[in-house]
């Protein structure tokens, strides 16, 4: 039996079809075993809040991800699943996102009985951050950092639209902002009083020094820096948040089922693999070198 040009190219097009799904079957195993595996070693119920931007099938246009109603609701019904006696550990990588599914979330976490872990190997930042607060231990790696919950109102931070209130005499300010200000105040005080109530939390035990509690509300609910400002480690262990830092080797490996897609050439690329440590060699003198043999 003999096949064409055109019998190949039709069993080829078959089979560029059907891989993709096969591949995405396999990872989403290998994602869910990799879950089991974590989830026997502590005993806990894990929950992942990825945010990646990720690519539409077959037209590859990239979306961007974020916290949003669906997310609260798969949370939620995860939470709503756990028994009170186990654990949840909270695995965040996420720029944050809206603040109704946010605090739906964090209402959530803070409710449930038993101890709250959220891990954060890269970032967590704006309701990312706050869902760190609604837990009872943040671990984190020495290099991620969270960021700053003071609101925004569209492309303007509350704070900054506050300022203009207390810059310039009301009679040169325009209606518009006079209303944008007192939304800004609003919700300011929300975002405020609901951080107050996450830092308070003290089911199974307090997690937070209560000298510490306003330090950390005026730090990161008030607008003193940007809302892309990065909380390093250290910084947040000095303001008193519960970090730990260290994450297990298994947070890496679960985030590798979760990769970035590429298109084209890839902006970042490395080997892997551990390297040796290379060969001591002895110091080479610095400019052209004079033969032993030279004259003087």
């Amino acid at each position: 039996m003999s096949f064409s040009f055109f019998d190949l190219f039709w069993v080829f097009l078959a089979v560029s079809s059907i891989l993709p799904a096969f591949q995405q079957r396999r990872l989403a195993f290998q994602r869910v075993q990799a879950l089991r595996n974590f989830e026997r070693s502590r005993n806990s119920r894990v929950i992942l809040l990825i945010h990646r931007q990720e690519s539409i099938s077959f037209l590859g246009i990239p979306i961007s991800r974020y916290i949003s109603i669906e997310d609260s609701e798969q949370v939620l019904r995860a939470i709503r699943l756990t028994p009170p006696e186990v654990p949840i550990d909270l695995i965040l990588h996420t720029p944050g996102g809206l603040v109704l599914a946010t605090e739906q979330i964090a209402r959530a976490l803070i409710r449930h009985p038993s101890k709250v872990t959220v891990f954060v190997p890269h970032y967590a930042m704006s309701g990312g951050t706050m869902l760190a607060l609604a837990s009872d231990e943040i671990v984190m790696d020495a290099n991620a950092v969270l960021g700053p919950v003071d609101p925004q109102l569209g492309n303007m931070a509350a704070a900054s639209v506050l300022k203009v209130i207390e810059q310039k005499p009301i009679s040169e300010i325009d209606d518009n902002t006079i209303i944008m200000a007192d939304l800004s105040r609003k919700a300011m005080d929300q975002v405020q009083r609901f951080v107050r109530t996450l830092l308070k939390d003290n089911i199974p035990q307090p997690k937070i020094a209560p000298e510490n509690i306003e330090r950390i509300v005026d730090a990161i609910t008030t607008g003193r820096v940007t809302h892309d400002y990065p909380i390093t480690v250290e910084e947040a262990t000095e303001l008193g948040m519960p970090i730990t830092v260290g994450l297990p080797m298994s947070i890496y490996n679960l985030m590798d089922f979760y990769p970035q897609p590429q298109g084209g050439r890839p902006s970042v690329q490395y080997i892997p693999m551990p390297y040796e440590r290379p060969p001591i060699l002895p110091p080479e003198p610095k400019g052209r070198p004079i033969p032993e043999n030279a004259k003087s």
